[in-house]
C-alpha cells in the first residue's frame, strides 16, 4: 500500500510539474563592454595584432542534414602577469563569412592575468557550423600575446559533448 501511495504521489508530482510555464532565461554572461572602455591615444608604442578563432554553434550529427546546437564560450585571456593588454574589437561571423554581430569596436582593457568571456547561447544558431571571430588587439612591447579560446559544449540526457579551439594570429 505504501508503495502504491508513493507511486501515486510521484505520478501526480510529475504531471503537475509538466504544466509549468517555461521560465524566461537571462543571458548567462552579459558583459558590459562600456565599463572596460579605454582611450589609447597616448599609448602609441603598442604592438598591433589580429587573431582568428573558429567557433561551432552547431555541429553535424548523423548526417549533413541534421545538426546539433552547442553553447559556445569564447574566452579572452591576458596571459601577462605584469602588463595590461588592450582588445580593440571582437567581431562574429557566420559559416559564409557574413558579419553576425560586433561585441565591441572600441578599445577595452584586460588587467594582468584577467579573463573575460563571450557566451553564445545554445539557441543562438546564427553562426552555423563554421562560425568564427576576428579579434584585434594591442599589447606593450615584450608582452605575451592574448589567448583566445573557444569551449563548445552541450548535454542531452546522459550524453555530453565538449571540445575546444584556439585562435591563430593572422596579423
Amino acid at each position: 500500500m505504501k508503495r502504491t501511495l508513493l507511486l501515486f504521489y510521484l505520478t501526480i508530482s510529475t504531471l503537475l510539474g509538466c504544466n509549468e510555464a517555461p521560465k524566461k532565461t537571462e543571458p548567462i554572461h552579459a558583459e558590459n563592454w562600456a565599463k572596460r572602455k579605454i582611450d589609447l591615444t597616448e599609448k602609441d608604442s603598442l604592438e598591433y595584432g589580429k587573431s582568428y578563432l573558429s567557433i561551432y554553434s552547431q555541429i553535424y550529427s548523423i548526417s549533413q542534414h541534421k545538426t546539433h546546437n552547442l553553447t559556445a564560450m569564447v574566452s579572452l585571456r591576458n596571459t601577462s602577469d605584469t602588463d595590461t593588454i588592450y582588445l580593440l574589437r571582437a567581431e562574429y561571423f557566420d559559416t559564409h563569412g557574413v558579419h553576425v554581430r560586433t561585441y565591441f569596436n572600441h578599445p577595452i582593457y584586460l588587467a594582468p592575468m584577467e579573463t573575460t568571456d563571450i557566451i553564445i547561447d545554445e539557441k543562438d544558431v546564427a553562426g552555423g557550423t563554421g562560425s568564427n571571430f576576428i579579434f584585434e588587439w594591442k599589447i606593450p612591447k615584450n608582452c605575451p600575446e592574448p589567448l583566445f579560446e573557444g569551449v563548445m559544449n552541450s548535454t542531452m540526457g546522459q550524453q555530453g559533448l565538449s571540445f575546444t579551439t584556439q585562435a591563430k594570429r593572422i596579423k
